[in-house]
């Protein structure tokens, strides 16, 4: 399915973990984004340890008429895989979909507004 409008998409991506129960925040955060914007499609991708990766679900989203694609590193501390291994699965992505402009966004653990968020929540009486 092609469009001549643009098809945006969001992946959130995250380490991973066999434990399912660790994904729930993952899939809480996309559910707040589809409602927030139900015309951008989101999913998460992780890089190891759980499934679906990075390459499968840029390829299921472009296969679906996705066009550009923004990448989330869901990552508070920006180690090698923040700072290494992701931007290289990036450069392997758009050699791979040359059609599609990929967005990679800082982690999230950069952005000022959630180490506020994160200093309020550890102030706040539990």
């Amino acid at each position: 399915m092609t469009s001549s409008s643009p098809r945006n998409a969001i992946v959130l991506f995250a380490h991973g973990s066999r434990d399912p129960l660790w994904h729930k925040p993952m899939e809480a955060v996309a559910e707040r984004i589809r409602a927030q914007s139900p015309e951008v499609e989101v999913t998460c991708a992780y890089l190891e340890l759980s499934q679906p990766d990075l390459p499968d679900t840029a390829a299921k989203l472009v296969a679906n008429g996705v066009n550009h694609i923004t990448i989330v590193p869901m990552f508070l501390g920006v180690g090698r895989h923040a700072r290494e291994d992701l931007p290289e699965l990036v450069v392997q992505l758009k050699a791979q979909h040359p059609s599609v402009t990929f967005h990679l966004q800082a982690a999230v653990g950069e952005d000022a507004r959630l180490l506020d968020m994160l200093a309020k929540i550890a102030l706040s009486p539990a």
